[in-house]
């Protein structure tokens, strides 16, 4: 499936959010997660289905300031 995150183009074998954060080793509680534009809160993620050319925005905090 052809998935556009954070930008950037990728072919993937995912159907789930949450399968997605995996694969691409992003872990924590503190991500925030769109699709599409809509925020998915993270207990939703399992349950989140992915569409071909879905768009997904990952985001987490930084440290400093």
């Amino acid at each position: 499936m052809k998935l556009i995150v954070n930008g950037e183009d990728h072919d993937l074998a995912v159907t789930t959010l949450a399968e997605l954060l995996a694969t691409l080793d992003f872990e924590g509680d503190w991500l925030a997660t769109a699709v599409n534009g809509e925020l998915v809160h993270r207990a939703d993620r399992s349950a989140h289905s992915l569409n071909d050319r879905d768009r997904i925005e990952i985001l987490s905090p930084m440290k400093g300031g």
